[in-house]
């Protein structure tokens, strides 16, 4: 099963991500804006969702995906840790919110740091 530690280590084997603590739990940073959160009860996490892509993703998987009402105005979605395939569904979820966060040079220096894309080793 997926859990919070799968995120973590994921998350952290990206360029010049670093995990700091917020609001008691761990959040992971590229460039310093954040683009990983794992809650508290580590049933999810979440990640930055462009409004407008939000309430279609939302709509395909529901069992997946969701948004707090308190988080409604953010342009970021949770993911329900059990609801994922696999890793390789993880990783690009989180690529994706990676790619959002970084500056243009990392994005750029990274080409193959992209979903769908195999993980490196």
């Amino acid at each position: 099963m997926i859990d919070a530690e799968d995120v973590r280590r994921i998350a952290l084997s990206f360029p010049e991500t670093v995990e700091k603590e917020a609001w008691a739990m761990p959040t992971f940073r590229v460039a310093g804006k954040m683009y990983v959160t794992v809650p508290d009860d580590q049933t999810s996490f979440a990640v930055r969702c462009p409004r407008d892509e939000r309430a279609e993703l939302i709509a395909a998987e529901p069992e997946k995906f969701w948004v707090p009402p308190h988080e409604a105005s953010s342009a970021w979605v949770r993911v329900r840790l059990a609801a994922l395939e696999d890793l390789a569904e993880l990783r690009d979820i989180l690529v994706d919110s990676w790619r959002q966060a970084a500056p243009p040079r990392l994005t750029e220096d990274h080409p193959g740091l992209r979903p769908g894309a195999p993980a490196p080793g």
